[in-house]
């Protein structure tokens, strides 16, 4: 007897041990997708005109990284706080942390090299070899034309610099650990030719992360199967939950039923001069979709991501779009 429990005293201490091992390895170890590279951006205005489309328009980097005034509908930008950060993504929306849009003014960033910043953007990793969780979409961009996230790069640091110190990120375990395990060394693309429309709509789905808001997630891993089913949910300032629309192509529950020109209607109704943004009350549904931003796309790029999402696969999913608050 005292021969098995010493065998199995052994066996578990070989696991313990095995386990911490594991552990320092992934916390001390990784991530592990190589030096930045020691490159210098050159500013051309076509790339910072192609940064600002992007940031603004499909990637929306200003979005996630500016104050929304949310006493209006779809949340718009406040003037004056473009690139300043502080927006939260914590437990509340489903993540298993509290996660802070970072400054990226030049205030910020005028120590970071543009290597730094770029594999920051492409593989998740900030200057300090730390890992950054993937509420910015970066294996999504680490998929993009390098020449595009050049362009990001050189409009936001053209952006006004505005003082701004956010705090740390703090993520729950174990995801303090799985973390580690997230960013990955870029895979850079090249941008289709508009010609090629699925492809090039897949480049466009990639670069906006429709993905990201449409499929639900538990504790920040999408749920497989539901791709794009819609039912993320997000609590709003004005009380109570909203949730993401399903865009598969079902007819019942989807867009299967949209024609090209009902899709474009959606983002460009918010450009026409009689639309006015109504203000938000309590207690009334609200949306996180950044409206306001997509709603300059351009017509191909819309057209093309349309057509992309078409190609899914139709899930039958109803989403009950509001629940107000107590």
């Amino acid at each position: 007897m005292k021969k098995i429990i010493k065998v199995l005293l052994s066996i578990l201490t070989i696991i313990i041990i095995a386990v911490i091992g594991l552990l320092l390895y992934v916390k001390l170890a990784l991530p592990n997708v190589g030096k930045p590279e020691e490159i210098t951006i050159e500013r051309t205005s076509e790339r910072i005109e192609r940064g600002k489309y992007l940031a603004n328009h499909v990637t929306v980097c200003i979005d996630c990284h500016s104050t929304r005034d949310w006493t209006q509908y779809a949340g718009p930008i406040i003037a004056g706080t473009e690139g300043k950060g502080g927006e939260v993504f914590d437990q509340k929306y489903g993540f298993p942390g509290s996660f802070h849009a970072r400054n990226i003014t030049p205030a910020a960033l005028a120590m970071w090299t543009d290597g730094e910043l770029l594999r920051a953007i492409g593989s998740g990793v900030d200057k300090n070899g730390q890992a950054l969780f993937p509420v910015m979409p970066h294996p999504n961009y680490g998929k993009l034309d390098r020449e595009d996230l050049y362009s990001i790069i050189a409009y936001i640091r053209t952006l006004q610099p505005i003082e701004n110190k956010v705090p740390a990120s703090v993520p729950d375990f174990p995801m303090n650990f799985i973390l580690n395990t997230i960013p990955q060394k870029a895979t850079y693309s090249k941008r289709p030719d508009t010609s090629n429309v699925l492809a090039y709509g897949q480049y466009i789905f990639t670069a906006a992360a429709c993905n990201e808001c449409h499929t639900k997630k538990d504790k920040g891993a999408p749920i497989i199967g539901m791709e794009l089913a819609g039912g993320f949910e997000f609590a709003i300032a004005s009380g109570g939950i909203v949730r993401s629309s399903n865009i598969t192509p079902d007819n019942e529950t989807g867009i299967g039923k949209l024609s090209e020109s009902d899709f474009l209607q959606k983002f460009y109704h918010y450009n026409d001069s009689a639309y006015q943004n109504p203000s938000i009350k309590k207690n009334t549904i609200n949306t996180v979709m950044p409206w306001m931003m997509y709603r300059n796309m351009k017509e191909q790029d819309l057209k093309a991501l349309f057509a992309y999402i078409k190609t899914f696969k139709p899930i039958k999913n109803v989403v009950v779009k509001y629940t107000p608050g107590e």
